[in-house]
């Protein structure tokens, strides 16, 4: 009789659960100030603490460090808001913020090149921030624009992309010299319409 009921309760939580999950989920994302306000502080206690690691390291590493901890603290400070606030527009704030970041973080791990390879390095990391950027653009409009908001997003969020992508194309080329280089330029210009 007891593993009976007890199957039925564990049966009975199991079907209620999903449920509530979705409920979770589907429910307004607005949050409290408290919320709020105890995960800026210990988005910035979290700061604190990545910072004084930073403090052992050398040069570059260090440099990639702090830009880590920075961009950790911005993006757990962003989300806070967008939490708070439980808008589209403060969710694509939180994205955008988390895409400069990152772009941050990416341009300061080419820190240990040199010359061209370091070149490249920060048109890659823009190219990774353009469809980052992109992303946020598309979502905004999808969250407060029309079918046609929706597709210039698109429209400017690829040409942006592949603006970043045809620089980062025609950096490498630069490594090279004569007949090489010329050869690589006119495929990158070729390949991009340009």
């Amino acid at each position: 009789m007891m593993t009976k009921w007890l199957f039925a309760a564990l049966f009975g939580m199991m079907a209620v659960a999903p449920g509530g999950a979705v409920l979770a989920l589907t429910a307004p994302a607005a949050g409290s100030k408290a919320d709020y306000d105890a995960t800026v502080k210990q988005a910035d206690a979290d700061y604190k603490a990545a910072s004084a690691k930073c403090g052992g390291m050398m040069a570059n590493a260090k440099d990639v460090c702090k830009a880590e901890a920075k961009r950790d603290r911005d993006v757990a400070k962003a989300n806070a808001e967008a939490m708070r606030d439980g808008t589209a527009q403060a969710q694509a704030k939180a994205h955008k913020v988390k895409a400069d970041r990152d772009y941050d973080v990416a341009k300061e791990m080419c820190g240990d090149r040199k010359g061209n390879a370091k070149d490249v390095c920060v048109k890659e990391a823009k190219v990774a921030h353009e469809k980052a950027l992109g992303a946020v653009k598309v979502e905004k409009a999808t969250d407060t624009g029309t079918s046609k908001d929706v597709a210039e997003a698109r429209r400017d969020a690829k040409k942006d992309t592949m603006d970043a992508k045809y620089q980062a194309d025609k950096e490498k080329c630069d490594a090279l010299s004569g007949d090489a280089k010329d050869k690589c330029t006119a495929d990158v210009k070729a390949k991009y319409g340009k």
